[in-house]
Formats: C-alpha cells, structure tokens, sequence
C-alpha cells in the first residue's frame, strides 16, 4: 500500500505534527515503508503458536493482600497544613 502526499498531511493534521510541505513526500514514503513492513508481517504464518507475554517463561510473584505498614495517621496528618476529622483538609475549587 502506498501513501501519497495528501494523506500524509492529512496524518500529520490528525496526529497534530506540523510537517513542512518540502518534508510531506518523505514522510509519505515513511509511512508507505511502515505499512510495506506490516503487510510482510500478515504473511508469517502463527497457526498453532500460543501469544506470549515474555521470551522467557516466568512467573509473577505474588504476596498476600495484608496491611503491612501503617497505623501512624496522626502522624502524617502532623504534616499537613490543614487536616480535619483524620483527613487533608483542601480548599473547596469551584470553576
């Protein structure tokens, strides 16, 4: 698939990139070289073969779901400038 000219400014407008007008035919090739790349991808054959997630197979490691640190509201709430009722007190922002 080929990408003209008009095409690639319209992707440039739409992506918000400010292409010069003497940069647009190298862009259109660009992109006619990434779509080129990507057909010759659609041609690998995949049947049979399971996506992977990494090149190695692991495993995440996991942890229970506890509280492991905490307890010392009063103190971080020491910090702030504002706090009531065991929370950040903030200005109300009304636009």
């Amino acid at each position: 698939m080929s990408i003209d000219i008009d095409t690639a400014r319209k992707v440039a407008h739409l992506a918000r990139i400010r292409v010069a007008e003497t940069d647009l035919p190298k862009l259109a090739d660009q992109l006619s070289g990434i779509l080129t790349f990507m057909e010759q991808l659609n041609e690998v054959d995949v049947e049979g073969i399971e996506p992977m997630t990494s090149v190695t197979p692991m495993r995440l490691k996991r942890r229970e779901d506890v509280v492991t640190d905490g307890g010392y509201q009063d103190k971080i709430l020491k910090n702030a400038p504002d706090a009531r009722e065991g929370f950040f007190a903030v200005p109300k922002v009304v636009e």
